[in-house]
């Protein structure tokens, strides 16, 4: 019990209850020339073939709706809450993480039509970070989105808005928008986005939600929504089962990016025909609960990127290898 009472904790210390951005502040640029709006700005050439765009998950559960960059506790909480993933890209990938006014957690419990100008808010920081490392220090590099939960959204809006354009998408090499919902709906309104099908292909995104059998509607994935998915552990797109043994380790980070507790074959899943969700079938959520009021028990959205650790971050180096091969 102590290890999942650890894990909660640590999942809880990410988000900083503190001011945020006022209505001005937010309407202020970012300076993104300036390396103290980085979390990660690694420029140095070294043996790694390709670079990650990562966007950070909600942090923020202040007064306000978006967050003040002008508040050191956060930023520090920001900086943690990507060096829980980080590992996972960071031997493959140069690392690119941009500080931005993220949406708080309090926007969340807001009606999707009162949410959206705050997350548009959000978007217009990352793109303006993801236009200034692109101008300044792509260099004709392969490039991985990713991000988590409000970052995956981030991702995805970066990829509709952006990549619609032959030069950015022949440099993408994947991205993970994991902890976000994606329908074929969009796939067909923004044309040049494609699902992932398999271990290796490129260009594509890979994206899944972790719940319990018996859950029928989140804040992520809505009763009556079909999102698509891809297995972390059989990388399929149907709902063949992948038991426990192809989970190469379940791995439980703290504040700095270090591996805490990994556990082997931790669980099996595979994806619900009707929801597109991702059922994890091996752990309670006794063991593993939500943590944020948000969400109900069996929910496991938190836990996403450490239930299937090392088999995402195998499958990062597949797909950056398989892009320098093409």
């Amino acid at each position: 019990m102590k290890k999942y009472l650890s894990i909660c904790f640590c999942l809880v210390f990410i988000l900083v209850f503190t001011s945020g951005c006022s209505n001005e502040e937010i309407k202020t640029e970012i300076c993104y020339a300036k390396q103290e709006n980085w979390a990660y700005c690694e420029t140095q050439t070294d043996s790694r073939k390709a670079d990650v765009f990562f966007i950070c998950p909600t942090v923020f559960d202040g007064n306000e709706t978006n967050m003040s960059l002008e508040d050191e506790d956060v930023k520090e909480s920001f900086l943690g809450a990507i060096n829980m993933e980080k590992g996972i890209y960071d031997g493959s990938c140069r690392v690119f993480a941009p500080y931005y006014r993220q949406a708080g957690l309090n926007v969340y419990e807001f009606p999707d039509e009162e949410r959206e100008p705050y997350l548009q808010s959000a978007y217009k920081d990352v793109k303006q970070a993801f236009e200034y490392y692109y101008k300044h220090y792509n260099k004709g590099r392969p490039i991985v989105l990713a991000g988590f939960s409000q970052g995956a959204d981030m991702s995805l809006r970066l990829l509709k808005d952006q990549f619609d354009n032959k030069e950015l998408s022949e440099k993408l090499v994947a991205c993970y928008a994991i902890g976000w919902n994606v329908t074929q709906e969009e796939l067909e309104e923004y044309p040049h986005m494609k699902f992932a099908t398999s271990e290796t292909d490129t260009g594509v995104i890979i994206s899944f939600n972790s719940e319990a059998e018996n859950i029928a509607d989140s804040l992520i994935v809505p009763e009556n929504m079909k999102t698509l998915a891809i297995n972390p552990l059989n990388w399929k797109t149907d709902s063949t089962f992948a038991d426990q043994s192809l989970n190469q380790g379940a791995c439980f980070t703290n504040y700095s990016g270090e591996i805490e507790t990994e556990i082997p074959h931790l669980t099996g899943a595979y994806i619900d025909d009707v929801r597109g969700t991702l059922k994890v079938i091996d752990v309670t959520p006794e063991e593993y609960p939500p943590v944020l009021e948000l969400f109900e028990d069996g929910i496991y959205h938190l836990y996403d990127y450490q239930f299937f650790y090392r088999n995402l971050q195998e499958n990062v180096g597949k797909r950056v290898a398989t892009y320098g091969s093409d």
